[in-house]
């Protein structure tokens, strides 16, 4: 908004409210920022309030990817809460309930029986907390019809009985009967009685990626049934002393594997028999994967469709077969595969559990130039500054390019250009809260050059301005003192502004007081969709606004007080240009410690008196705490917010009220439309 407006608006009497919990959260006497999604472990080792895990919304690659069989991708528990589980009891409980859940496996869980498989029903996202998420002794069964299940950043280990090629205990790390959309990912699976993983009865849509499978007899088999259904994808897995099935494909209608690592040690006790296997009535296409050292490395049946391409065999020997007509993976799903020469150094680095589990960099999602850069404020990584890494992003980069910031608060300004799209800046700790980028720059500070004051989006922390960028596990702030700066016109302090199209911001604590969160476009006749989820945004007066489109999903929009301690203030305040989305949030919580009663959902900007815009603020499906207003929207700049777009929809808690003339609410009808599918359009995040 423009500087005058903006001031124009300090006139008005605030009250805020101090950083503020969940209610859930504080119901159950946890921190702020952390386990507002769900449960986490209490003082008597029960499940309670948790943080939702980096990594933990992702959404599988791969066949797992694929809308079928009425799915659409695998995206696991994300619409559910988040549990934290410490015990045996608890990781059944909710691995077997019918409603959505995220686990986070926190610490080592012992299985009884030994052997035993846990049985997981629909709708589950499975993860370890950083690297301490480890099933002992048993595993995991997902039957008949189970479907959109995600397992990921555990070590899964241990149940073997003493007899190598075991034909009497069925103990496998995962095993699936008739399963569908299914992702395994960055797990470590090893030393089992059987099977590592069992993909079999016609389990289809699954994607097995970045994975550890070791010291086993039989790693990986798919298949047992004469149907030629299962489709399946198995890339940038590490598959190390292992006799058998690495994997054995039998009768997969399509199975796609590439960039794997499979390496027989020389003069250990394990030898390979053989490598990859189409068995039966496979297709497969086996590309730009690793061996080294094994037997074998490539066979198939006269009957099986095997297509080889670009792979490299180091020190292997025997059998290393081709031959028939495949399929074109990419009919299905988008990839890009690793060059074979890079997979050994890279998989190694990237499979199995990881402290802050997210996708990982791959020819897919980095700039071929760049790769994955890495800011350490200690020196230990490429860069000490978040901005030297951006800045290293060649001009034009056509593919992702990963900045990966190790914890630490960096107190700097880093701005995106509009010429280096594809950028993820993302921080590798456990939480959001372990990398900080932080600045305090307001509206009316004279810039250090003499050339005028930096204006709204001149304040911003951080920029993003170009397309397809993503910001993840990171909190961003400004920390502009306002009480310290009270006689400085332009109190708007920007922490994160975008104005670009396609921006994924994940997992992110984005802070501040007066306009904390811009959401703009490059130019009012150009697109901006902005997509957050799992985040918090913190603020008081108009602290999520602009022209973009906008879904803030599954999140925290935590009211805040102003520097004077009075509560007041609006959260929204869109500017939408006529025939676009404006602002949707949906499916979070807005809540905070201020004062009842004194906060709007939002307010109609017309910057500089814009006659065309037409501002729009949809809150559905949300919870709201009492420090929302009974009238929940207001005018602005002498425009009324009854003749543009502001209406709810679902919402619950004590904030929420009845429709009204003062309170539009949507009909079922009109809230078909305003889905976030609606916002986005032709983009999926």
């Amino acid at each position: 908004m423009t500087s005058h407006h903006r001031a124009a608006r300090h006139r008005r009497p605030r009250k805020v409210l101090a950083l503020g919990l969940p209610v859930a959260a504080a119901a159950a006497g946890v921190l702020a920022y952390g386990s507002v999604f769900g449960l986490g472990p209490g003082a008597d080792g029960r499940a309670v309030a948790a943080e939702v895990p980096a990594g933990a919304a992702d959404a599988a690659d791969g066949f797992a990817s694929v809308d079928a069989l009425g799915q659409n991708g695998t995206y696991g528990g994300r619409n559910g809460r988040t549990v934290t589980v410490t015990t045996l009891a608890d990781l059944e409980k909710y691995a077997t309930a019918p409603e959505p859940y995220v686990i986070v496996v926190a610490g080592t869980i012992a299985v009884a029986p030994v052997g035993k498989e846990i049985k997981v029903a629909s709708d589950k996202t499975i993860i370890g907390s950083g690297t301490s998420g480890h099933i002992v002794g048993g595993g995991f069964f997902l039957g008949q019809g189970v479907h959109n299940v995600i397992i990921r950043n555990l070590t899964i280990r241990d149940s073997y009985q003493g007899v190598w090629n075991d034909k009497e205990h069925d103990f496998d790390a995962v095993q699936m009967d008739g399963a569908h959309h299914v992702w395994i990912d960055h797990n470590d699976l090893r030393h089992t009685a059987d099977g590592l993983i069992d993909v079999r009865k016609d389990s289809t849509y699954v994607t097995v990626s970045w994975n550890r499978l070791s010291n086993a007899n039989k790693a990986f088999g798919i298949g047992w049934t004469e149907n030629l259904v299962t489709d399946i994808t198995i890339h940038h897995n590490w598959i190390r002393e292992t006799e058998q099935r690495n994997p054995s494909t039998d009768n997969a209608a399509h199975a796609h594997l590439y960039n794997n690592y499979l390496e027989d040690v020389a003069g250990t006790a394990i030898t390979s028999a053989y490598g990859n296997y189409a068995r039966g009535r496979t297709r497969m296409v086996l590309e730009n994967s690793y061996f080294q050292g094994v037997r074998n490395p490539v066979i198939k049946d006269a009957t099986a469709a095997l297509v080889q391409r670009g792979n490299l065999f180091s020190g292997t020997s025997g059998r290393n077969e081709s031959g028939g007509t495949a399929f074109d993976p990419r009919a299905s799903y988008a990839y890009t595969a690793d060059a074979a020469a890079d997979v050994p150094a890279r998989v190694k680095a990237g499979a199995g559990p990881r402290t802050s589990v997210g996708r990982p960099a791959t020819a897919a999602t980095t700039g071929a130039a760049a790769g994955t850069l890495t800011v350490a404020k200690d020196g230990t990584g490429q860069y000490r500054t978040v901005q030297a890494a951006v800045n290293a992003v060649p001009a034009g980069n056509t593919s992702r390019v990963v900045i990966s910031v190790k914890p630490g608060t960096y107190r700097e300004t880093v701005s995106i250009p509009a010429n280096k799209p594809h950028v993820t800046i993302q921080g590798s700790g456990a939480s959001r809260k372990d990398t900080v980028i932080v600045y305090g720059n307001a509206a009316g500070m004279p810039k250090p050059d003499g050339s005028g004051t930096y204006g709204t989006p001149g304040s911003a922390t951080v920029a993003v301005r170009s397309d397809d960028s993503h910001l993840r596990n990171l909190t961003v702030s400004n920390d502009f003192d306002e009480a310290a700066h009270q006689s400085l016109t332009g109190h708007q302090a920007v922490a994160l502004l975008t104005t670009a199209d396609r921006i994924v911001l994940d997992s992110l604590i984005v802070t501040g007081d007066q306009d904390t969160l811009e959401l703009e476009t490059a130019a009012k006749d150009k697109p901006g969709r902005v997509y957050m989820r799992n985040s918090y945004v913190i603020g008081n007066v108009d602290f999520v606004f602009g022209r973009a489109t906008a879904v803030i999903d599954q999140s925290i929009i935590t009211l805040k007080k102003r520097w004077n301690g009075t509560s007041a203030g609006y959260v929204t305040a869109p500017s939408t240009p006529a025939g676009r989305k404006g602002i949707l949030i949906n499916r979070s919580t807005i809540n905070g410690d201020v004062t009842a009663g004194s906060f709007h959902l939002g307010r109609n900007w017309h910057p500089g008196g814009d006659t065309t815009a037409d501002p729009q603020t949809t809150v559905r499906d949300s919870e709201l705490s009492a420090a929302i207003k009974r009238t929940p929207w207001t005018d602005m700049g002498g425009f009324s917010w009854k003749e543009d777009r502001f209406a709810e929809y679902g919402n619950t808690g004590p904030g929420a009220g009845p429709a009204s003339t003062e309170r539009p609410h949507l009909t079922a009808t009109q809230a078909a439309s305003q889905e976030v599918a609606d916002w986005l359009g032709d983009w999926t995040p």
